[in-house]
């Protein structure tokens, strides 16, 4: 139903800028409704669009606007639309070469577009421009990936107006159309209807220059194509003049420069393009130049190109190709040769430049594709012989001569001649006729070969044309002058010799093709051979001397040349020419009609078109001679023939009885050879024989028709008489059936120009109802019936209605023999897809029913055969009304019939729909299946649970997922088919409401499918789907009191589908709903069960399955990602522990241990993957309980599988530098053995531990870092939303490395700038923002850390392992700040994070359960900061004496960084804060504080006066002056601290580095303190002992000289 409107296009943007103004983008396309005139104002203005008439389509919701324009140029619109966007991408995707070369492509497609607007293009023009576009859109669809549009006529069709089958061809002929312009698309796909075979190619080759000649004469180049197999030329030859530059001497003329090479040969890629270069000039190049004007034509050169390495080049590209200079004239005649060889090594080079470009397809295809290069001007160089095919009309007669070679005397001079051969064309009247040495340049009344200098053995290898008229053959002949060209007497050229051939011999042969030798005759000078009758009575071929001629035999001197003809005129044959000639010997008829057969087909074909009635006895062979492949195209000459020549009107009798006396013989005959040969040309026998009895009617008026009548049926009973015999294997008469099926359907046009279409049908169908319609295996005749079938049912016989009811049945009778028996699948495919495309639905329905009855049950069998049978079945249910179908369930006898044929097709359509059924771009299919399929399900509903299956699948196509689709894409299958998806959900819901209390059998196993459903991102499909969840959880509840199989089948179908990409975040809040509409809208549901128990297991449901949505959707965008990163581990640890904590799934839990396993691996986390698996290895135990095979474990003994997983942890922990956890493993592993009496294990798992050992002892470990992260902002995924975190980082990760790797994982995300707790603004915030600072450890293990004699290397596993809580320490000033000492007011914020697993553990990084906030007070502070800085100094000390250290610079930077603190007053704040009166007498309560600080003072001069005494023991040589520096600065520490410290004994010294090795550690009082004499409340530098400083915010030092951490 169309509508006719106004539609406009927008030509410039409009902003809407007036009154309810509507904003319009340039390109949008408006409808208009009204227009207003006057001064009303309108909502834009009128001159920013263009008016075009339209017509709306199906109007209401989904109605199409459609332009009144071509639908090409509609079709260009939307696509270019759609390719805007998308080549707009690729830039972005960086895909730079498809993003030029189809910015290319779509120029060029403007360009044809607005050719076609303008509407000046002929017929044929406007054809070529719309086969353009449509293989430019067609390969940038395929580029793109979009769909494959099927057309009809360059335009679109309707799939709705065509049939299934015929689409189903369409697209499958746009896939090779595809194809071949993706290989090649600058060419055009030829036309279906022009008979050009796939070999036909052209060789484009424009002369440009030849480089570097430097010889200063005129030059000739010589092209041609040459097979290198046979090493003979192919083609004649091109011939281009170049000047002293080596320019072309005639620009203005580019015939002569440019050509075309016609190339047939299969083997294109075995060609090759041989140029020959020859010069004019003097008789050697570097000779002086005289007087003497005499030019010879010399070898220059040679170049050689392969014809493959054309067939990749797409357009005119220009090759500088090497010229080879022959220095070796014997060798010129075979210089190609050698070059292909590569015995080329002697030659010298030059280059030769030239165009060359491989153009496909026959001569009137070109002239269409490139008119400029014919426009301009283009020789045709043509192939030596006739075509491969032989075209009707092909007119030549050239005659090809190559001047092979000679050999001459010395005549009697003392070195060889300088032999040049002058040749000439004579008539018979010695008139002389034009010799051509090539195509390009005009023919010449002479030709001049080049002169080998010195050589009487010369071998030119030069081919001359000679296109003589056929009309002067007769007589003609060819005369070769040799003469001598001398260097010397002013370069004369000398006469000593000639021969000569005559063209055609006396009785009419053409001369043969081959290699003659000619005489040479003697003769002087000043002979004169003007006279030819004078030496034409000569002998001129040794060939053809009489035995008695000894004077000519003994002749040495002779002259070789080969002839060639091409000629569609004359003859070299003497049969033929006595069969043209048989009026003039009536006598010799037989014979010559009897050698007919022996005649090559060539000469008979190129007579044919003018002497066929002379070849009319010999009909059978000639006709047989016209099927093969060469000579085809002459079937119209026998056509035109018959229909304008043949005038033998009683022949007809003659010819049905002898044909008939032949089928009759068939049966009895031995050799069936002749029989078949007859039958082979039985088309062309009933042309003659219809044609005969028509010439009969019209002369006599139509007498004798009963008798005629009588003959044909008798024939036909002939006929059908010996198609009836039935014979097994390959036999004679099965040979000659299949001879005549082949032919058969030829006949039917020429039966209807007598007989009517009945008559035709009914001779028809009882010919090939008489087949046997038992299929034989193995047997040709079997394929050949199935042929004879198919060219049945297309011929236009079987198109009218009348015929096709009378051959239905019987072409359906074979058809279901060959299907039951499943051979030659595509051939019955192709059968039933012509006779599906002819039935409409408004036919009478016995068509249908008729197919329906023979071919439904073998179409499901062979559905997946062929794509044909899946058109077929497809068009045979859009065909089915409600009348079939009620027809067909009712054939069925009883319910498991019916049951097992539904089960049957369900298993079909599932099958339809799957992904792989149909290439990904051919949507249309899809659609159209798709549409039958939901239409049919709605009459077969029989079968539920194959029903409800079949429609989660339809719904799950990747074809009607919408919202993947382009919006144009989408705009256009909702028009024509709506949203498939919320129909198929309707008949769903429908379906399941009408199962009353059978919903049970359904329950938990539709639940897995229904879920899949509502994951499909479509609103409306979702809400019809989301309430049989609250039917099923219901009936559930009614059934067995709860609804777990509900809920345990929910969470794991609902994991699988999500980890496959399915679902969104609006999913889970539609889900999270349905705790609304449980109470709502659906009271009903309530009536029978209890409210109390139903509501809050319901809920809680639902809001277990909401918190798994959260975190599968976290985890599914996550591992979206490239690389392995913290957050994916950590969302995968999320949702192991909901798992296990909330779920107590154990068989997910264990799934995705191993994915998170996996991950640790991929990231070479290696501690983290062995505490990952050892949390399923802790999930078994030491037993010997089968375990079935799981994951990638096999089946095992769980004691089996125990022991591999704590082989593989130990390993992990091994890798991971983990040896302490390792050698736990290795110990339960022992004992398990050693309970065994597993000796030789126990042995292994001994040495294995004891290598642990040696590894803690003798391997370096770095100290890693930790770091508190927050993620605070809706933006971030839940298991990390308003969360803190410490993470262990990597090894050498420093604060700023793990900040930027944090910022380059949440790319999004704002680094926050300061250490504050964040309010609840940040919390809420649609952002990311993230706070990280470094934390430190506090170890848990303080027995091993204070212990005496326990080594570094063990302590500092337990510093950094097995971490539960982490410190962080915040400077602030409490109360008034003392700008000289503001130490007194600076106190610490000690924040204490616990978190709920500790690190390391499964993940780098756990979430803080616990925060804890305390205040130290700046004494207190101070009392820490030297404690850890002694701790330092005494474990740099104790390392250097151990000699663990590279080097001493550690030692050196510690002792600097502290005495120079010191000595600049770092100490002395610390006396000036805490040790003076004032502070003493406010703070009574820090008096053991104040008495450990000095202590601690005291302690740290003894310690870095050790460290002196073994700084200076170790230091090398190049570090005394800083040495001796430290000593004098430490001396200036002690007097201005007023520190007295006695020198130290050996024994005393031995004492305190022992004191050294074993420090008391802050919660330790040394037992011993050495006392001093210190002033306890005097003030000032002098008198009290500084504390080092607590380096402020801004300086970063510690006040006992060292860094502070952050």
């Amino acid at each position: 139903m169309y509508a006719f409107l106004l539609f406009v296009a927008v030509l410039a943007s409009f902003r809407g800028t007036v009154q309810h103004g509507l904003p319009l983008e340039i390109g949008d396309t408006v409808q208009i409704l009204e227009k207003c005139e006057g001064t009303v104002q309108g909502i834009f203005p009128t001159n920013f669009i263009h008016l075009k008439n339209a017509h709306v389509k199906n109007k209401g919701q989904f109605e199409t606007v459609l332009p009144v324009e071509d639908t090409v140029i509609t079709e260009m619109t939307s696509t270019l639309r759609d390719w805007g966007a998308m080549w707009k991408q690729l830039y972005v995707k960086n895909e730079g070469d498809l993003f030029h070369r189809l910015w290319h492509v779509m120029n060029e497609i403007l360009d044809l577009r607005r050719q076609v607007l303008v509407g000046h293009l002929t017929h044929d023009r406007m054809r070529d421009v719309k086969q353009h576009i449509t293989a430019r859109l067609d390969w940038g669809n395929e580029q793109l990936g979009l769909d494959l549009v099927p057309r009809r006529e360059f335009s679109m069709v309707d799939p709705d107006e065509i049939s299934v089958t015929e689409l189903y061809r369409l697209v499958s002929r746009i896939v090779h159309y595809v194809a071949f312009h993706l290989l090649q698309m600058e060419h055009r796909h030829r036309k279906k209807d022009t008979p050009v075979p796939a070999s036909t190619h052209h060789l484009f080759v424009h002369m440009k220059s030849l480089m570097s000649a430097n010889i200063g004469e005129e030059l000739e180049v010589y092209f041609h194509i040459y097979d290198g197999r046979e090493n003979r030329p192919l083609s004649e030859r091109f011939f281009v003049r170049l000047n002293k530059s080596g320019l072309p001497k005639s620009p203005e003329k580019t015939e002569r420069q440019c050509t075309l090479f016609v190339v047939s040969s299969p083997f294109l890629t075995m060609l090759l393009f041989n140029f020959v270069i020859l010069y004019s000039g003097r008789m050697g190049a570097g000779e002086k130049k005289n007087v003497c004007s005499v030019q010879y034509r010399r070898p220059f050169g040679c170049a050689v190109v392969s014809i493959a390495d054309l067939l990749t080049a797409d357009s005119k590209d220009d090759h500088l190709l090497k010229v080879y200079a022959c220095n070796t004239e014997s060798e010129w005649f075979q210089i190609h040769e050698n070059i292909i060889k590569k015995a080329n090594s002697r030659y010298n080079l030059s280059g030769l430049s030239v165009a060359l470009q491989l153009l496909h397809g026959d001569i009137e295809q070109l002239r269409r594709e490139y008119m400029v290069l014919f426009t301009r001007g283009v020789s045709i160089t043509r192939k030596l012989g006739f075509s491969d095919v032989i075209m009707p009309g092909e007119m030549r007669n050239d005659l090809y001569i190559t001047l092979e070679r000679g050999e001459f005397e010395k005549g009697g001079k003392s070195v060889a001649r300088n032999v040049e051969i002058t040749v000439y064309a004579l008539d018979i009247d010695g008139q002389i006729l034009k010799v051509a040495a090539g195509s390009g340049e005009p023919g010449a009344d002479e030709y001049h070969s080049l002169v080998l200098y010195h050589n009487n053995s010369p071998r030119w290898a030069e081919q001359i044309k000679l296109p003589i008229p056929v009309d002067m053959f007769r007589g003609s002949h060819v005369r070769f002058e040799f003469r001598h060209c001398s260097t010397k007497d002013k370069g004369e050229k000398k006469l000593f010799g000639y021969s000569f051939v005559p063209l055609m011999q006396e009785d009419g042969r053409t001369l043969p093709d081959g290699i003659h030798e000619l005489i040479i005759h003697k003769c002087e000078e000043n002979t004169s051979l003007a006279d030819c009758s004078r030496y034409l009575k000569l002998p001129f071929s040794k060939a053809n001397l009489p035995s008695n001629n000894q004077t000519l035999k003994g002749i040495k001197e002779s002259f070789w040349i080969t002839s060639f003809l091409c000629s569609t005129k004359l003859t070299q044959n003497g049969d033929m020419l006595d069969l043209l000639k048989w009026r003039a010997h009536p006598e010799r008829i037989n014979d010559s009609l009897s050698k007919l057969k022996e005649i090559d087909g060539s000469e008979i074909s190129v007579v044919l078109q003018r002497y066929g009635l002379k070849v009319f006895d010999s009909l059978v062979h000639i006709i047989n001679l016209l099927q093969d492949s060469k000579f085809q195209h002459f079937k119209p000459v026998m056509d035109t023939y018959i229909e304008s020549h043949f005038a033998g009107a009683l022949s007809y009798r003659d010819l049905i009885k002898v044909l008939k006396w032949y089928v009759d013989r068939i049966v009895d005959a031995e050799h069936q050879d002749h029989i078949q040969q007859v039958l082979k040309a039985s088309e062309y026998i009933f042309k003659y024989i219809i044609q005969s009895r028509r010439l009969f009617s019209l002369a006599t008026g139509g007498q004798h028709e009963e008798e005629f009548r009588v003959c044909i049926h008798e024939l036909f009973m002939s006929i059908r008489f010996f198609l009836s015999q039935e014979n097994k294997g390959i036999s004679p008469v099965a040979q000659t059936q299949a001879v005549f099926l082949r032919t058969f359907p030829a006949v039917y046009g020429e039966l209807l120009k007598i007989f009517t279409v009945r008559e035709v049908a009914g001779f028809i169908r009882e010919t090939l109802g008489s087949l046997p319609t038992t299929v034989q295996a193995d047997c040709p005749l079997e394929t050949v019936k199935l042929q004879c079938i198919a060219k049945t049912v297309e011929d236009q016989l079987y198109i009218n209605p009348e015929s096709r009811c009378l051959l239905l049945p019987v072409v359906l009778r074979l058809l279901q023999a060959h299907m039951q028996e499943q051979r030659d699948q595509v051939m019955c495919a192709r059968i039933l897809t012509s006779m599906l495309s002819l039935i409409k639905k408004e036919e009478n329905g016995t068509a249908v029913s008729n197919i329906h009855a023979q071919t439904w049950k073998p179409k499901l069998r062979h559905v997946t055969a062929a794509g044909e049978f899946v058109a077929c079945l497809l068009a045979l249910l859009r065909q089915m009304s409600d009348r079939h179908y009620q027809h067909m369930l009712q054939g069925f006898s009883s319910k498991d019939d019916l049951r097992d044929f539904l089960l049957q097709i369900f298993t079909v359509f599932r099958i339809l729909i799957r992904p792989e059924m149909f290439p990904k771009d051919w949507t249309v299919m899809r659609l159209v299946t798709n549409n039958v399929i939901i239409t049919t399900v709605l009459y077969l509903s029989e079968v539920w649970d194959s029903y409800f299956y079949l429609s989660v699948i339809f719904i799950n196509q990747p074809c009607l997922q919408l919202e993947s689709f382009s919006p144009s894409k989408r705009k256009k299958i909702l028009e024509k088919y709506g949203d498939m998806r919320v129909m198929m959900g309707c008949e769903i819901f429908s379906m399941w409401q009408n199962l009353g209390e059978h919903k049970l059998n359904f329950i938990p196993a539709m639940i897995g499918p229904f879920l899949e459903v509502t994951l499909v991102p479509q609103p409306d499909l979702r809400n019809v789907m989301i309430p049989i969840f609250h039917d099923m959880m219901d009936w559930e509840q009614r059934r067995s009191g709860n609804f777990k199989q509900v809920e345990s089948k929910l969470i794991d179908k609902l994991d699988s589908l999500m980890s496959e990409g399915k679902g969104d975040e609006t999913y889970r809040e539609l889900f999270n709903s349905i705790r609304i509409p449980l109470f709502g809208p659906y009271p009903s549901l309530l009536k029978k069960i209890e409210r109390e128990t139903w509501r809050e297991s319901g809920i809680s449901l639902i809001a277990t399955v909401t918190r798994l949505m959260e975190r599968l959707l976290d985890y599914r965008d996550c591992m979206k990602l490239g690389e392995v990163d913290g957050k994916k581990i950590g969302c995968t640890v999320s949702l192991l522990n909901f798992y296990k904590t909330e779920l107590n799934k154990e068989e997910m839990y264990i799934r995705y241990i191993h994915k998170l396993y996996d991950l640790h691996l991929k990231a070479q986390n290696y501690t983290e993957a062995s505490y990952t698996l050892l949390l399923y290895d802790e999930l078994l135990e030491w037993s010997d309980r089968p375990l079935r095979e799981f994951l990638n474990y096999p089946m095992q003994s769980e004691w089996q599988r125990k022991e591999f997983l704590h082989l593989t942890i130990v390993q992990n922990f091994d890798r991971g530098k983990c040896w302490e956890n390792g050698i736990i493993l290795c110990r339960e592993l022992a004992d398990q053995y050693e309970s065994f009496y597993d000796y030789r294990n126990l042995s292994k798992m001994r040495m294995m531990e004891a290598s642990l050992y040696d590894k803690i002892m003798d391997q370096q470990r770095l100290e890693p870092e930790f770091f508190r992260v927050g993620f605070y902002g809706k933006k971030f995924p839940f298991f990390l939303r308003n969360k803190e975190f410490v993470c262990r980082g990597h090894d050498y990760e420093r604060l700023e490395a793990f900040q930027q790797r944090m910022l380059n994982e949440f790319p999004h995300a704002i680094a926050m700038q300061h250490v504050n707790q964040p309010d609840q603004t940040i919390y809420q915030a649609e952002a990311q923002y993230l706070q990280i600072y470094a934390v430190t450890p506090i170890p848990e293990s303080q027995d091993v850390l204070q212990r005496d004699g326990v080594p570094d290397n063990i302590k500092s596993f337990y510093k950094f392992n097995h971490i539960w809580r982490f410190r962080y320490d915040r400077p602030f000033h409490k109360g008034t700040k003392d700008k000289e000492n503001e130490f007194k007011s600076l106190w610490v914020e000690r924040t204490t994070l616990t978190l709920v697993q500790s690190l390391p553990g499964i993940s780098r990084w756990f979430e803080v359960e616990k925060r804890e906030v305390v205040e130290v007070s700046p004494l207190e502070n101070a009392i820490e900061v030297i404690e850890n800085k002694n701790l330092q100094l005494r474990t740099l000390i104790t390392q250097c004496q151990n000699r663990q250290m590279q080097n001493i610079n550690p030692l050196t930077m510690c002792l600097n960084g502290v005495i120079d603190a010191a000595v600049n007053g770092g100490l002395a704040r610390y006396q000036e804060a805490f040790f003076v009166k004032d502070y003493i007498m406010n703070h009574p309560e820090d008096g053991d504080k104040i008495g450990r600080l000095r202590e601690l003072m005291f302690e740290q001069a003894h310690i870095l006066e050790c460290g002196l005494a073994v700084h200076e023991k170790f230091v090398p040589q190049d570090m005394r002056p800083l040495h001796k520096k430290l000593v004098d600065q430490f001396h200036l520490m002690k007097s201005s601290l007023g520190i007295q410290v006695p020198v130290l004994s050996t024994c005393l010294f031995f004492q305190l580095l022992m004191h050294i090795h074993h420090p008391p550690l802050s919660s330790r009082r040394m037992s011993a303190p050495v006392r001093c004499t210190l002033p306890t409340a005097a003030p000032g530098p002098a008198g009290t002992l500084c504390p080092a400083s607590l380096a402020p915010t801004e300086a970063g030092e510690s006040p006992g000289g060292g860094e502070q951490p952050v």
